[in-house]
């Protein structure tokens, strides 16, 4: 079942949220100071690609203070994005499902540093 929500997933947005997200960054790996952060994009966008039958354990005592200066500047307004877009899937019974797998995703943005994707 995991499979098939994966591939509905990947078909209705999943690959071009991932694309979107290795983009921004491999953008933010150009710069010194940028690939830190860029890695962390590449972590969300590897959960885009299949958030079914994945979890996330934050580690935030790994790193905390770059996941508060993540938190503060970047992570919020993308949390809130994410979690929007899950409220607006929730609408439809189909959409339930892929509502579900939006704050998993959120806690990703929220505190990328130290993050683990694990398989559940």
């Amino acid at each position: 079942m995991k499979v098939i929500a994966n591939i509905i997933w990947l078909i209705f947005g999943g690959l071009v949220m991932s694309i979107l997200w290795f983009i921004v960054g491999a953008l933010f790996c150009i710069t010194i100071i940028g690939y830190p952060l860029g890695i962390q994009f590449f972590k969300i966008a590897t959960l885009y690609l299949a958030p079914f039958g994945k979890k996330i354990k934050i580690n935030f005592e790994s790193h905390p203070i770059l996941n508060v200066i993540w938190a503060v500047l970047l992570g919020w307004e993308m949390a809130i994005a994410i979690l929007v877009s899950g409220l607006v899937l929730l609408i439809s019974i189909i959409g339930i499902p892929f509502a579900m797998q939006t704050p998993k995703i959120a806690k990703l943005t929220l505190l990328p540093f130290g993050a683990e994707i694990e398989k559940s």
